[in-house]
């Protein structure tokens, strides 16, 4: 799919009473202080400073904190907010992933009624907002960069980076159990059902006390059988740009509960990394996973795109290509991925295309039971040469995709109903003519990625041409249906081709809640 800038995260707050500013409570160095800027009567005005004067930079921050009973939030500024109730959710702004050693931000919110008396129960980071830490004074600090280093049908492999300070053990929790107490930096959870999905946090501990717990890492046990159900409708959502909204916003409103999260390039030669620049724990990505999925939904993160520095050209192998998309699968614990494949570095480069294939082959040999999607551009009629080329190579190597997903969009289209039908049309028949399937068969492999609203070149999909081409693609059982993007599902009619909306008429969240009925 198309992309343009760089990175969602999620920030904010903490706590104090009147006009005053007063620190909260965060790790040692990181504080969050409240300011009540202005006080109406029926409403007010707050703002938060974060202050990061630790010695390292922060890659995202995220700040919570609730309201007292009756109070209620209107609107907020300069960080991304999700709210439950009286509790409130605050994530670093796109344009603002990191906050250097030293440096401070601040954003704001409205709320009502008037009177506010202060904040409550701030956190920053998990820890309170204080700058004093979560854990025992003389603990340990807090480790660092947990992660999912291996899957079976029955076990889940960690790590994590070595607590400061003297550490006699750490002990891994799920929720507020104790998994595991070990003296090293990893260890493995086993006895686990396979196909389940477990999510796990570590402190350090000595004589003194325990250290606050690290960010959480969520990992999923091998062994699926099927593909996951409820993920053939899933949207795009880009972290990058665009005002990227709260995931369990748009879930509640519409109904959808899958996103393809985009997107996953080269952090430096064959290392995987969100847009290049973000890490895959511990930033706004694994925050939005771990947060769709809370809500009862999940994710299949987008490999490559339009623009930027992939991973097809960068791993020189198909061997070492596998060994990135793994990094990612064990990052999160996946059932599916997709390969945005375009442009001339990837899908017009024969190379890299078969570098592809094999390595999906790979993945597939190595994960039993997840989905391999290729996402690539189409004619008004069906594959281009290069798209067809792809088909018989995929044939060819035995790479075992499950779906084949076209873009149909960008072509100078006057009527995109028609065209797209068209297009799938083509690729149907591509399908049938590569592996001998039938007409249904084709069908189950297929899927159907659109732009919502206005394109590039200023093709026009309605609510309605969308509802019709929904209903076209579950009628003939598809297996996908995305558009680009959430970030763009909200009305701007004559806002022209933007990031942050569909340039159209329409209720919000529209396009995702026709989505969501696929």
């Amino acid at each position: 799919m198309r992309r343009r800038l760089p990175v969602l995260l999620v920030a904010i707050a903490t706590m104090i009473l009147g006009l005053s500013v007063v620190p909260a409570t965060a790790a040692p160095g990181l504080t969050a202080t409240f300011t009540k800027v202005s006080d109406w009567g029926t409403g007010f005005e707050g703002k938060v400073t974060v202050n990061n004067a630790s010695s390292s930079t922060l890659n995202g921050w995220t700040i919570e904190f609730d309201l007292p009973a009756g109070y209620s939030i209107t609107s907020s500024w300069d960080a991304q907010r999700t709210s439950s109730g009286q509790h409130h959710t605050f994530l670093n702004p796109t344009w603002a992933p990191t906050l250097a050693a030293g440096a401070s931000t601040t954003f704001g919110f409205n709320g009502s009624p008037g009177n506010f008396a202060g904040i409550l129960n701030c956190r920053f980071n998990g820890d309170p907002c204080d700058g004093s830490g979560g854990g025992t004074p003389g603990a340990p600090t807090t480790p660092g960069s947990p992660r999912v280093t291996g899957t079976t049908n029955s076990a889940i492999s960690l790590a994590w980076n070595a607590s400061g300070g003297t550490v006699t053990g750490y002990r891994v929790y799920e929720g507020s159990t104790v998994r595991a107490t070990v003296t090293g930096t990893s260890t493995t959870i086993g006895s686990l059902a396979a196909c389940t999905t477990h999510s796990y946090t570590v402190a350090a501990y000595n004589s003194v006390g325990e250290s606050a717990r690290s960010a959480a890492v969520t990992g999923t046990t091998t062994g699926c059988t099927q593909p996951p159900a409820g993920g053939r409708g899933a949207p795009y959502l880009y972290l990058g740009w665009g005002n990227p909204p709260a995931p369990q916003t748009v879930m509640s409103a519409t109904g959808v509960r899958w996103f393809t999260l985009a997107f996953v390039l080269s952090g430096g030669g064959c290392t995987p990394s969100w847009d290049s620049n973000r890490p895959l724990q511990g930033g706004v990505d694994a925050q939005t996973i771990a947060a769709i999925r809370s809500a009862g939904g999940d994710v299949v993160p987008s490999f490559g795109g339009w623009s930027g520095n992939k991973l097809g050209p960068n791993c020189s192998t198909p061997e070492a290509l596998a060994g990135a998309y793994q990094q990612v699968i064990n990052a999160y614990g996946l059932k599916a991925i997709d390969i945005d494949i375009e442009n001339t570095d990837e899908f017009e480069n024969t190379t890299v295309q078969d570098r592809i294939l094999n390595a999906l082959k790979i993945v597939k040999q190595n994960n039993p039971g997840i989905q391999t999607i290729v996402t690539f551009g189409t004619t008004t009629t069906g594959p281009n040469y290069y798209g067809n080329r792809l088909i018989d190579q995929a044939k060819a190597l035995g790479a075992n995709i499950d779906v084949f997903t076209i873009m149909p969009f960008d072509f100078g289209s006057a009527n995109i109903y028609t065209d797209t039908v068209n297009a799938s049309e083509g690729l149907k028949n591509k399908l049938k003519a590569a592996f001998g399937w039938s007409d249904a068969t084709a069908y189950q492999h297929m899927g159907i990625s659109g732009m919502n609203g206005l394109s590039d070149q200023q093709e026009m999909t309605s609510t309605a041409t969308w509802t019709q081409i929904r209903d076209w693609a579950k009628a003939r059982g598809l297996a996908r249906l995305a558009f680009w993007s959430v970030n763009r599902d909200r009305g701007c009619p004559g806002g022209g081709v933007v990031s942050n909306c569909s340039g159209i008429a329409q209720p919000d969240w529209e396009f995702s809640r026709i989505t969501a009925g696929f």
